[in-house]
């Protein structure tokens, strides 16, 4: 669908990919390779798919591959790579920073550096860093930071440190990603950190994982739980939900039936899904009676534009054209 905004897009520049491999991610997440990409690629990939912006991340294992210095040195490395991309193409591009967690103190100056300094769109987190996941009460200063800045965050999964034992020897993409972010956004909804921080306009990937198959088993546990209430179902209502990976047949009418078209956006996880399998999907959306036309125009652009007032201010001055 043309002028769609793809919030769900990766980058890979030849300082990560070095990054990478000297960690031993030459293979991450028991992928078969790290994917080729540069900005002319991914250009022609969204002219072939009708996007006009893309709103670049760094994909798992995430900035975070050794100590604390060399941490805090990759994430802005990557970041100011990431920015430079944009100001080169400020009309296709948009940029989604990453932070040096678990170092808490250098990830919230790194995101208020990324904000103010960079003009990111918006802040990209896995879902745990070295087994802490983001509703722990450790991170709770980077959660107020991005609260009071009412910032965007997208989430990303990674592989859970017990993958050896419960990924049975595929890439933990096909099933552990999905388990990853199931358990991340438990946590943030039990843990209260949606409600202390609702600022944060967190965007969920993959069509929620199984958050839409389980979210009434969440919620009948925390009732039994004897704790402090929790509206599971109303919490992740609220949230937003790309529909990178695999939406269709069956994700999408699943979140559908728990939450409302208006918080869909989409996202293609180009080029770690390859550009075909992201076209076919891409297609099917655009296809799919699932949704009205108006319902597309959110999916695709209208609820991206609401999100990042960059986006929305551009949209506005070229009429939503691309």
């Amino acid at each position: 669908m043309s002028g769609a905004v793809d919030v769900h897009a990766h980058y890979v520049t030849p300082a990560y990919r070095s990054a990478l491999i000297a960690a031993g991610h030459s293979h991450p997440d028991g992928m078969p390779s790290i994917p080729d990409w540069s900005a002319e690629q991914a250009l022609r990939f969204m002219d072939a798919n009708g996007t006009r912006t893309a709103l670049l991340s760094v994909s798992s294992p995430g900035v975070s591959l050794g100590d604390a210095a060399a941490n805090r040195d990759l994430a802005r490395t990557a970041n100011e790579e990431g920015a430079a991309l944009v100001r080169a193409r400020p009309d296709r591009f948009g940029l989604l920073a990453s932070v040096p967690l678990p170092d808490v103190d250098a990830a919230v100056a790194e995101a208020v550096f990324a904000l103010d300094r960079l003009g990111a769109d918006g802040i990209a987190l896995e879902t745990h860093y070295r087994g802490t996941y983001l509703g722990d009460p450790a991170f709770e200063p980077l959660m107020a930071e991005l609260h009071r800045r009412r910032a965007v965050v997208h989430l990303h999964p990674t592989s859970p440190v017990c993958w050896q034992d419960t990924a049975l020897g595929h890439p933990r993409p096909m099933l552990e990603f999905l388990f990853d972010s199931t358990r991340a956004v438990t946590q943030l909804v039990l843990g209260g950190v949606l409600t202390r921080h609702p600022g944060i306009r967190f965007i969920v990937p993959h069509c929620g994982a199984t958050l839409p198959v389980v979210a009434d088993r969440i919620a009948a546990f925390a009732l039994a739980s004897g704790g402090p209430p929790v509206d599971v179902l109303g919490a992740l209502r609220r949230l937003h939900y790309d529909t990178a990976g695999f939406a269709l047949p069956r994700a999408l009418p699943a979140l559908l039936d728990l939450v409302s078209p208006d918080r869909l956006l989409y996202g293609s996880d180009h080029p770690f899904t390859n550009a075909a399998v992201a076209t076919a999907q891409t297609k099917a959306l655009a296809a799919t009676p699932l949704l009205g036309a108006a319902d597309k125009r959110a999916l695709f652009s209208g609820t991206a534009h609401r999100l990042f007032p960059r986006l929305r201010e551009r949209a506005g001055r070229t009429g939503g054209r691309s």
